[in-house]
């Protein structure tokens, strides 16, 4: 058992206090004065005497109870472990225009790969639990679309807004991976990660990414990219002289030894995707492997005990009451 106010037991002393002085007066100071005691040696008292006598312990009694009523008597009825998660996300996506290949499928039609990527990180997003994550999109250059946060909700409307030409096209792995860096460097979360979606080779921008992979790894952030595309030829949209969209099949090149050496230097892993299941796959496995639980024991669900204090407490004192006014009612 524990208490939820322990500092009303100081109370109690207040209480033995008042019990000591009301005894020492009583002792003191005699009702009714003899000049012999022989008088009285032989008399026994009657029980209203008795009570007369003794009903200050009831008094005392009864403001022990309460006191104790005030304290907040606790029992834990359940002990529950708790897991909470301490990795910091960043998501950094390419929005360059080869992300517009309609090689991927959604809802069993064509759809560009930046469609499909929207939606698989979605459902990454949404399985988390206490994860911060932010997001990074790049082309050409980079920009933070989402800073670190725990609302997801804001973090969705964001990604519904990546859109591509948001950015002048190219493909800046470099700093894509630079700015993603920027939100983690000065984070104090346990883990932290990059998860890099590209479909390119690094076109654009003054950093090279194996530069900021070294930066990475110095700061301990572990960096999984993905190449996204089919293997080959990729059917790609373009308008026709009547202004009707047809397809061109247009080999786009994914830079792989490169993505795999970010992966190698910063301890993370490369995964290749070349359809939406293997795309999921690929978010479904990083997810997996990127929980770091913390686990703490406490009690969840406590029963209150001061109703079996507050009670006899309060008829205690009642039944004084009724005492003093009644059978040991005094009269001047």
């Amino acid at each position: 058992m524990s208490f939820y106010n322990p500092y009303f037991l100081l109370l109690l002393l207040f209480v033995a206090g008042c019990f000591i002085y009301v005894k020492l007066k009583k002792s003191r100071y005699p009702g009714v004065k003899f000049s012999s005691g022989m008088f009285v040696r032989n008399l026994k008292p009657t029980l209203k005497v008795a009570l007369s006598q003794n009903l200050i312990f009831l008094r005392m009694a009864s403001l022990v109870f309460i006191v104790f009523a005030l304290a907040r008597p606790q029992s834990p009825v359940r002990e529950e472990r708790i897991e909470t998660e301490g990795i910091d996300i960043i998501l950094a996506l390419d929005v360059s225009g080869s992300m517009l290949a309609e090689d991927f499928t959604l809802q069993d039609k064509r759809a560009n790969r930046l469609s499909v990527v929207k939606e698989v990180v979605k459902d990454f997003i949404q399985v988390r639990e206490s994860d911060r994550i932010g997001m990074v999109v790049f082309a050409a250059r980079a920009y933070t679309a989402a800073p670190l946060t725990l609302d997801y909700s804001w973090l969705l409307q964001n990604l519904e807004r990546v859109k591509i030409g948001m950015i002048e096209d190219g493909t800046a792995i470099g700093s894509g991976l630079a700015s993603a860096l920027n939100r983690l460097k000065d984070t104090k979360a346990k883990s932290k990660i990059i998860i890099l979606l590209t479909d390119g080779r690094n076109n654009a921008g003054k950093i090279s990414p194996l530069t900021a992979a070294e930066a990475a790894n110095s700061l301990g952030v572990k960096v999984y990219t993905i190449g996204a595309g089919t293997k080959g030829l990729a059917p790609f949209p373009v308008a026709d002289f009547f202004g009707r969209t047809v397809y061109q099949k247009v080999k786009i090149d994914i830079d792989e030894d490169t993505l795999k050496e970010i992966a190698e230097k910063t301890k993370g892993k490369y995964f290749r995707a070349t359809d939406t299941d293997s795309l999921k796959e690929i978010y479904q496995e990083i997810d997996k492997m990127e929980k770091t639980s913390i686990e703490e024991r406490g009690y969840a669900e406590y029963k209150e005990l001061f109703s079996l204090f507050l009670i006899p407490g309060l008829l205690l004192l009642l039944g004084e009451i009724i005492l003093t006014n009644t059978v040991i009612r005094r009269f001047p």
